[in-house]
């Protein structure tokens, strides 16, 4: 009897909490829909309703709303970084789970402890760098950074690896293959839910990133910004109360495809978590 009454109280405190934590999200979903431009605090859904908002990302683009190219600029951001930072992680999550090597333990403490600053306290000497190297204000620069420093993110990656049995890798090696040839045919396909949950990690990072976005798209020319920026924008004294609406349709919008992505992903997504965090 205890133990219904425990689960029952603590269903309803994760049932308070998720109720809470779902606010603002559904109050920016039907405000989106809102025909007034502007912040309704009066009431919680709109008085009236329209797809203008939508139709203003898209088709009506004007000097402050340029959500077609900043959308695009943000995908082709986040893919590349993905793609590399990728391929990073499970090179390095490799090295380090199934090769031996001298100072292997100190360089993956080092890493490690490196890993635990805040990016944040090295933006601005990043930024004189590129600023240096021409990289300011491209979309090339912001790539470079955001995959660079991927490979410092191995431990999860590498967690999920030490699980693969070593038996595998001696009985390639036996057989003549090498090192690029073992990591590609045996440990990458026996890998597949580490590599969905480093993917959308990968992704994620440069889609929804507006700090770095913000210090490095500095010119002002709006057709360079990615959609944190340009959403960003739309907040401003003289626009809140005029873009505010188109504001709110253009975060669903944004966040609709990682949604997606993380729905048809989220068998592998928790199973490369789980599996990366049992040490082998």
């Amino acid at each position: 009897m205890k133990k219904t009454i425990k689960s029952i109280i603590r269903h309803f405190v994760l049932l308070f909490l998720s109720v809470i934590w779902l606010i603002p999200i559904l109050w920016l979903f039907v405000t989106s829909f809102s025909g007034y431009k502007g912040i309704n605090t009066s009431h919680f859904f709109p008085e009236t309703w329209t797809l203008d908002n939508y139709a203003q990302l898209f088709l009506h683009s004007d000097s402050i709303v340029q959500y077609n190219r900043w959308f695009l600029n943000t995908l082709v951001i986040a893919i590349f970084s993905c793609l590399i930072s990728t391929i990073l992680v499970l090179m390095v999550s490799y090295t380090m789970s199934k090769l031996r090597f001298t100072g292997r333990k100190g360089l993956m403490s080092f890493s490690i402890i490196l890993n635990m600053f805040p990016g944040v306290l090295s933006m601005i000497a990043i930024y004189f760098i590129l600023k240096t190297l021409g990289l300011t204000n491209s979309h090339l620069g912001m790539i470079i950074v955001y995959s660079a420093g991927a490979g410092l993110g191995y431990l999860i990656c590498k967690g999920f690896m030490d699980t693969i049995s070593v038996s595998l890798s001696e009985a390639a090696r036996l057989e003549g293959a090498s090192e690029a040839k073992i990591f590609w045919s045996v440990i990458i396909p026996l890998s597949k839910p580490i590599i969905v949950y480093t993917v959308i990690n990968a992704f994620l990072a440069p889609w929804g990133d507006f700090v770095f976005a913000k210090l490095m798209l500095n010119s002002g020319v709006a057709t360079d910004w990615t959609v944190a920026i340009g959403l960003f924008n739309m907040l401003g004294k003289s626009m809140i109360n005029k873009y505010f609406s188109v504001f709110c349709a253009g975060g669903v919008i944004i966040a609709i495809p990682i949604s997606i992505l993380f729905v048809i992903m989220q068998k592998c997504y928790v199973e490369g978590i789980t599996g990366g965090s049992v040490k082998g």
